[in-house]
């Protein structure tokens, strides 16, 4: 018997998007994303879900302590910030006239770099 592989979605983000969250605890905040970890559907957004990390002292850090830096968020809570309207929006893809997929914004239909 043989097994399926799961197959990955289309993500709606890419690193270096500006994105809105749109709910929980940093509702509202606007970032860059950092990071997308495809495989487990969350992504890093800078400024956002900020949470306090305990560190042994190493190389880098001598002293070890507290350290305040981003958490992963699912990126459901995310949409895309439309570059027209500055408003959050969905994103869409489609051909354009090179023949090459592009994503647009839902909204304005303005083409998201």
């Amino acid at each position: 018997m043989e097994r399926k592989k799961n197959k990955q979605a289309k993500l709606h983000l890419k690193k270096g998007d500006q994105v809105l969250v749109i709910t929980g605890n940093d509702k509202g905040k606007e970032g860059k994303v950092l990071e997308v970890l495809s495989d487990k559907q969350r992504a890093y957004v800078e400024g956002a879900n900020i949470v306090s990390k305990h560190t042994k002292p190493n190389a880098k850090n001598p002293n070890g302590g507290i350290v305040k830096q981003e958490a992963a968020i699912h990126i459901s809570n995310l949409m895309v910030i439309d570059p027209k309207s500055g408003k959050a929006s969905r994103t869409g893809r489609r051909l354009n006239e090179n023949g090459k997929l592009e994503r647009y914004a839902k909204k304005s239909g303005e083409v998201i770099k």
